[in-house]
């Protein structure tokens, strides 16, 4: 169900100077995720976007995001993968815009 883009992140421009002068060259490919965590313990759904998926879970379990400090332990049921930061974000908005717990029920194949 994951829905994956393959794209680049443009090169910000103090690296491009440094790659100009010695002459390397890579690629940067970026990968942002929305994703949606559950709480067994509080029968409850979350939905955000990140860069690390891992690093950001982590970051919920250690109580580190103010709105999901009280429902810990989180699991991540859900993920989806874009090239942009904004195609994440508006993808993140969009679910939370539905308002129903029946549609991320859906998504996650729980219904």
């Amino acid at each position: 169900r994951c829905k994956a883009s393959v794209g680049s992140t443009p090169i910000p421009s103090t690296f491009k100077s440094l790659l100009l002068i010695t002459g390397f060259f890579y690629a940067i490919d970026m990968i942002y995720y929305t994703y949606i965590l559950y709480s067994a313990s509080f029968n409850r759904y979350y939905v955000g976007h990140c860069e690390g998926r891992t690093a950001r879970l982590a970051k919920h379990n250690a109580k580190g995001v103010p709105s999901t400090k009280p429902y810990v332990p989180w699991e991540m049921v859900y993920i989806e993968q874009y090239s942009t930061r904004a195609e994440a974000a508006g993808r993140e908005l969009a679910i939370k815009k539905k308002k129903s717990r029946k549609y991320i029920e859906y998504l996650i194949g729980k219904t």
